[in-house]
């Protein structure tokens, strides 16, 4: 079974360090956090600057926020990391036999379903910010 990205929970860590460190954080600190290899530490970095959450400092690679942590909401960090394809988080299997009354209807049906669910589930992201995050850690 394909579970969503680990990025996502990656993503949220790296940018919760940043926003309670009274410093620059580095690529190699923030891997040592999460336990993993700072090169994906990179890609995820990378990502969030993309998006336009983080910007990083050449040479030492100081990380900072370009957001207040008020202003960066679960969705935003989300959407920043998960690649999905057209934008859907539940695929559904095609080419599906017409002549089968199942067959023929079921994308149509479950595809309706699973929308519902992915936008349910974008609009709880939606109300979690960063800061709201951090809090939890003191």
């Amino acid at each position: 079974m394909k579970q969503i990205s680990t990025r996502f929970s990656m993503a949220v860590h790296t940018l919760s360090l940043i926003a309670i460190s009274s410093n620059e954080v580095t690529g190699d600190y923030i891997a040592g956090s999460v336990n993993t290899n700072p090169v994906v530490i990179r890609r995820i970095m990378g990502m969030l600057k993309k998006a336009g959450l983080v910007d990083v400092r050449p040479g030492v690679g100081g990380a900072f926020l370009l957001r207040a942590p008020e202003e960066i909401t679960l969705l935003d960090i989300y959407r920043a990391v998960n690649l999905i394809e057209d934008n859907q988080l539940f695929g559904v299997h095609e080419d599906s036999n017409v002549l089968c009354p199942v067959g023929r209807n079921i994308e149509m049906v479950l595809q309706s379903e699973l929308s519902e669910a992915q936008s349910a589930m974008e609009l709880r992201l939606a109300q979690t910010t960063l800061s709201q995050i951090t809090a939890r850690f003191k």
